[in-house]
């Protein structure tokens, strides 16, 4: 396709994989009978996906316990206190905190992409999760004999690790997943936190070259959990700027779910560099309406006014179920809302490339 388009990320979990996760936590079932289940999901999903008609796929994070955790699923020097990210409609949701180091991941996320180019032969895009969410788990009161710059140090060697994983196995993208972008503006308005998470993810992005990093993309939006958001009050206006200062050569940005479309494609098109490109989310996964193909034509040629065709893409605003948990969107809906995407931008191409 000539207007390139994406997945984000996730697909809601088929309903015997979200009780078999509640049945494993229970001691209920045995962790090979869960992976059982884990392997009939993702084959299931991958299908589900080359239906739709998608040019790139994922593996719709079916074996994830959630896009920010699976690093850390199993460390046992955990504790749970840590902090608390609350949401619109009054749900939250807790990272925990290392309790000592050295910090290492127990999980690398290229060996979900392996299992997914197992089972198809379409380009597969892989997320991470971003190097400055990981940092949230160092506790305010410090570690002894183990110091926030130390621990700054392994996170950094291991969030790299995590994405050069996934480029070496194959990946066709690798999305950094930075959702708590928006959301380090509403804890901090001065922007310093937000600068802070910009500077640490660049050392990250800093270990690559330049080629590489055309294959690397960042996705941001104000958080997408149970219907709910963590902060779309934010205007984009102020991420922006900042956001486009990471040094990745792709950016998937939730835009569907924008009340004042023109001025984030103003601020888009202020702020985006020349070597990047910006994919604009054209479904809203919070709204259960399917959008209509021609619908999603007609934004995409709207944007296309303010942002150059060769670095415009198409996405979802945000992961589907990025919690392993979350079932508030049905996958029919998710999968129809994809196919939905797919046939807008071939719309859009027919009527830009004519």
């Amino acid at each position: 396709m000539k207007i390139r388009t994406y997945p984000v990320g996730s697909v809601p979990r088929p309903k015997y994989l979200v009780e078999a996760l509640g049945a494993f936590a229970q001691q209920q079932i045995n962790e090979n009978e869960l992976q059982q289940l884990f392997d009939k999901a993702l084959k299931e999903t991958i299908q589900r996906f080359e239906e739709t008609g998608s040019p790139v796929i994922t593996d719709g994070e079916q074996t994830k316990p959630s896009f920010a955790t699976y690093p850390i699923s199993g460390i046992k020097n955990l504790s749970p206190n840590g902090v608390v990210i609350p949401f619109a409609d009054g749900h939250t949701r807790q990272l925990p905190t290392i309790t000592s180091g050295p910090f290492h991941y127990t999980n690398y996320a290229d060996a979900y992409l392996k299992k997914a180019k197992q089972l198809t032969t379409l380009p597969v895009k892989q997320a991470v999760i971003s190097v400055s969410a990981i940092s949230l788990l160092y506790p305010q009161e410090g570690i002894e004999n183990y110091s926030q710059e130390q621990f700054i140090n392994d996170l950094v060697n291991e969030a790299e690790a995590d994405i050069r994983s996934c480029l070496n196995a194959g990946a066709h993208l690798v999305q950094v997943d930075f959702t708590e972008g928006r959301l380090a503006l509403k804890l901090d308005p001065s922007k310093s936190l937000l600068r802070l998470f910009i500077d640490l993810n660049n050392k990250v992005l800093a270990r690559f070259s330049e080629e590489e990093r055309k294959k690397i993309g960042v996705h941001s939006c104000p958080g997408g959990d149970h219907d709910s958001t963590h902060s779309a009050d934010i205007s984009y206006n102020d991420l922006l700027p900042l956001l486009f200062e990471l040094n990745a050569g792709n950016f998937f940005l939730e835009y569907a779910g924008e009340n004042n479309k023109e001025d984030v494609l103003q601020c888009i098109k202020e702020n985006l560099r020349p070597n990047q490109t910006v994919f604009i989310g054209v479904t809203d996964v919070l709204n259960p309406r399917i959008e209509t193909p021609e619908e999603i034509r007609d934004v995409i040629i709207e944007a296309s006014a303010k942002i150059p065709l060769q670095r415009l893409g198409t996405t979802d605003d945000c992961g589907f179920s990025p919690f392993a948990d979350d079932v508030s969107t049905s996958r029919d809906t998710a999968f129809a809302k994809i196919k939905a995407r797919v046939e807008g931008t071939k719309l859009a191409e027919e009527k830009l490339f004519k």
